[in-house]
């Protein structure tokens, strides 16, 4: 028998000189084959890939860079043979790209008013990129799958599409009477090729994973009456890397005059507090009180352990230890259902989905969902209650399933990556009383740590045996 209680603890581990870790060559080449084999079985003869600066990272997967500012296309043949379609300020980046391809220009790509000279007419490019009437089956890579009921069972001839207007025009005047399709579902669909990782992009990712909550741990460990949200955003944001969301450090009243970001706000006693920080491999996310102790809270919500922050940890800690290999999204679904009802807890997301060079790929974890986990998926604990009254509770962080041949190899392999994970790990069972599942190695170093009182910088919640 356990119950939660909140309680002084030692530090959870911290890493603070990693180095990012590049993607191999070996890496971006077993990228294309994958992206290859998903086409041959699937039947599509070429993939057009959209990328803008919030939607690129399926081009980057392939490419190894998006086109920032701009927009982009790549063209890819199932013979492996590859098109660059892009603006002015990208059209440099070609010689550097990971996959080889023959580069065209199109300056309306480009941003507004500047030069416009050379070819315009998109029809024209594509069909030079072998976007023609000849291929039978075309798909387009955008970053949806439109999974909602009424939109899989659409049966328009026009398939459900989030690529800009105009190049969809166009590739239709291009391809005429191919059947072009929604090709998203071969990247990030269930036994899409981005699901699942090698070893060499697991530690690409934790670089980012650790970086969010390095930042995370800084911030919590600064806040204090009287700072600002500035200079807490400042300790969020780590090492010039480029985030994947919004940075949150909110203190008091948040979304005044509709505004995301840091103000110069100060904390003040009894104010709810909002961090989050997130990079390519994870995000981390806290949410409690400027308060020390339970006399501080609002008198509204001087049950927050008991109403809110106790069961949510109960949550987390049925996700850590129930999560593993081979289970279906569903399973994990019902199994925080079961000691976390929505109706009661008021979460409506996912119970948890997969991260990449975006903070959420897609999720197999949904209600009656028949996908399974698999070994070398990243996986984001995310769970987001919603209590009337009361203010929210959070601990979202970034976990790694891997099977005993992934974990061999990673210890082979990044050997210091493989320290840290133990560690980590350790923290867990040791610290916080929690059985994480030997499938789940942590990714980032506050996975499960849950501050409620964030004025208390060493008490956070633990299991106590009774």
């Amino acid at each position: 028998m356990r119950t939660p209680k909140l309680k002084q603890v030692a530090p959870p581990p911290a890493f603070s000189e990693i180095a990012p870790v590049p993607l191999t060559e070996a890496t971006m080449k077993q990228r294309l084959e994958k992206v290859l084999r998903q086409m041959r079985q699937t039947e599509f003869e070429a993939l057009i890939f959209y990328a803008d600066k919030e939607h690129g990272s399926n081009f980057e997967y392939l490419t190894g860079f998006f086109p920032r500012f701009e927009e982009a296309l790549l063209v890819l043949h199932a013979d492996g043979t590859a098109h660059y379609i892009m603006g002015n300020e990208n059209l440099k980046m070609v010689k550097h790209a990971r996959l080889k391809g023959e580069l065209h220009h199109y300056p309306l790509f480009s941003l507004p008013n500047q030069p416009m000279d050379g070819p315009v007419d998109l029809t024209k490019i594509l069909q030079a990129c072998g976007i023609t009437s000849q291929l039978k089956k075309l798909g387009l890579v955008g970053w949806k799958m439109f999974t909602a009921p009424q939109q899989t069972k659409n049966e328009s001839a026009l398939p459900m599409l989030d690529l800009p207007y105009f190049i969809v025009a166009a590739v239709q005047q291009a391809a005429a009477t191919a059947g072009l399709s929604n090709g998203i579902h071969l990247l990030i669909g269930d036994g899409g090729a981005r699901r699942c990782n090698t070893p060499n992009e697991i530690a690409h990712y934790e670089y980012g994973a650790q970086l969010a909550s390095k930042g995370m741990y800084a911030a919590l460990s600064r806040l204090e009456v009287g700072v600002s949200e500035r200079q807490l955003g400042a300790l969020l944001n780590q090492e010039g890397q480029l985030n994947n969301v919004v940075t949150i450090a909110a203190t008091g009243q948040r979304f005044e005059n509709a505004n995301f970001y840091p103000t110069d706000k100060q904390v003040r006693i009894g104010d709810p507090v909002s961090l989050t920080v997130s990079y390519k491999g994870g995000l981390s996310s806290r949410t409690g009180f400027a308060v020390e102790n339970v006399t501080q809270l609002p008198k509204a919500q001087v049950d927050y352990l008991e109403k809110m922050v106790y069961p949510y940890f109960t949550a987390v800690s049925a996700w850590l230890e129930s999560a593993k290999i081979g289970i279906t999204g569903g399973q994990l679904y019902q199994q925080v259902e079961t000691v976390y009802p929505k109706a009661v807890y008021g979460w409506h997301l996912n119970p948890g989905h997969l991260t990449a060079d975006e903070e959420w790929l897609a999720s197999p974890v949904y209600e009656e969902s028949t996908e399974k986990l698999q070994s070398g998926m990243l996986m984001q604990l995310d769970l987001i209650p919603s209590v009337a009254g009361y203010q929210g509770t959070s601990t979202e962080e970034c976990l790694l399933l891997a099977d005993e041949q992934l974990q061999s190899q990673l210890q082979k392999e990044y050997p210091h990556l493989w320290q840290r994970i133990q560690q980590r790990r350790n923290y867990l069972i040791n610290e916080l009383g929690i059985a994480i599942h030997v499938d789940l190695l942590p990714l980032s170093d506050l996975v499960a740590y849950l501050p409620p009182f964030l004025l208390a910088h060493d008490q956070v919640v633990v299991w106590q045996a009774q």
